[in-house]
């Protein structure tokens, strides 16, 4: 296959895509927004699956540099009542298929598979339009342009490209993070870090929870995640620290201080991260010469499986390209017949639906009754 691939966004679905077609000899660009590999905090911790965003590692042959990188024990798990009593306990005998890595490494290790000048840098998008017979334009911020037979957009939630597919957009999807960090936390938190573990951490109740991991070097990364409409989170004032922490805690009011210190106590300013979801298995008339993958495709409300779909939508769109060198059309078609139903499944632990935040289910017990059906 000849026709170079032009890939809008560098996250780990557009990379993975260039890594599989660069090792199948594909020439390909990816156009990125921001300034470079280092301007943003990448995420915290990320668990690859197995069954997912693994076999898109081995597409690209890069199984033996994630291994590298492989946080050992962080596939602890332990599930407590807002009491703080340890309700559940599972520790990390390294036969998991969901170990857990740094995100922003991970990202670096697929930046460093492809060759210099691969990703152009600084390259945020403003439009894109079609010019008829399989070719799009791009049009940069900067007033540059770029013609191309074959668009991929890998660019999110508010991607540029969807609207050459399909007018659909993201709606909130009830739910938002407020994130924050403990440093330090064996010495100078000891009572969270006790309560978190070795590896994740999750305290589940009825339209809120507590999750904590621990990260590299002594790090507390907590998400508080509430269902809440978006009018509440706009009355909280993100940009007073103290004031934002105070009215995020006082939800926890009545919790084990060990769990509400990791609201508390943090060490950054909270930071809200609302949820948008796009609808579920949503579908776009073939076009030519172009398509979506990961969240701009079917972006989904925080669930475990976001980044790994992402990355083996990367390796199949990649994979289908090469088998269908004089046949583009047909690979396309092949990809997004897979890619659609693929991001529709329900979420499951080992086969058992996991229920909604706002289920009364969502409790210690309901989440160990989950992991003993799931192992049955």
């Amino acid at each position: 296959m000849h026709t170079p691939v032009t890939i809008i966004g560098a996250g780990l679905g557009g990379l993975t895509l260039a890594r599989v077609l660069h090792v199948h000899g594909i020439p390909v660009t990816v156009h990125e927004a921001e300034s470079s590999a280092g301007a943003r905090t990448q995420g915290g911790m990320l668990d690859v699956h197995d069954y997912n965003g693994q076999l898109a590692l081995e597409a690209a042959g890069l199984m033996d540099e994630f291994r590298a990188i492989v946080l050992e024990g962080r596939q602890a798990m332990r599930v407590l009542d807002p009491d703080g009593t340890v309700m559940f306990e599972q520790g990390d005998d390294g036969m998991g298929g969901r170990p857990e890595v740094q995100r922003g490494e991970l990202r670096q290790v697929l930046l460093d598979s492809l060759p210099v000048g691969t990703v152009r840098w600084g390259r945020k998008v403003s439009g894109t339009r079609a010019l008829g017979e399989g070719r799009h334009e791009v049009t940069f911020a900067d007033g540059g342009t770029v013609v191309t037979s074959l668009l991929v957009g890998a660019d999110g939630a508010w991607s540029r490209v969807r609207p050459l597919l399909c007018d659909a957009t993201p709606s909130y999807a009830g739910t938002s993070f407020v994130e924050t960090y403990l440093f330090g936390a064996d010495t100078r938190h000891p009572a969270a870090a006790k309560a978190v573990g070795g590896g994740s951490m999750i305290a589940p109740s009825p339209g809120k929870e507590i999750h904590a991991h621990r990260e590299s070097g002594d790090t507390l990364h907590t998400y508080v995640v509430l269902s809440k409409p978006q009018d509440w989170f706009a009355a909280v004032d993100f940009t007073d620290a103290a004031a934002a922490t105070a009215r995020i805690a006082a939800e926890f009011e009545g919790w084990a201080p060990e769990l509400r210190s990791l609201v508390s106590d943090g060490d950054i300013a909270p930071v809200l991260r609302p949820h948008y979801a796009l609808p579920t298995g949503l579908r776009w008339d073939r076009v030519p010469g172009v398509t979506l993958l990961g969240d701009a495709a079917h972006l989904a409300a925080p669930n475990g499986e976001g980044a790994n779909l992402a990355m083996l939508d990367g390796a199949e769109l990649g994979k289908a390209l090469a088998a269908y060198p004089d046949d583009i059309e047909g690979a396309l078609a092949e990809y997004e017949q897979a890619m659609s139903p693929r991001s529709a499944e329900a979420v499951t632990y080992e086969g058992v639906e996991v229920e909604g935040i706002d289920s009364e289910n969502n409790t210690a017990q309901g989440l160990i009754e989950m992991f003993t059906e799931g192992r049955r």
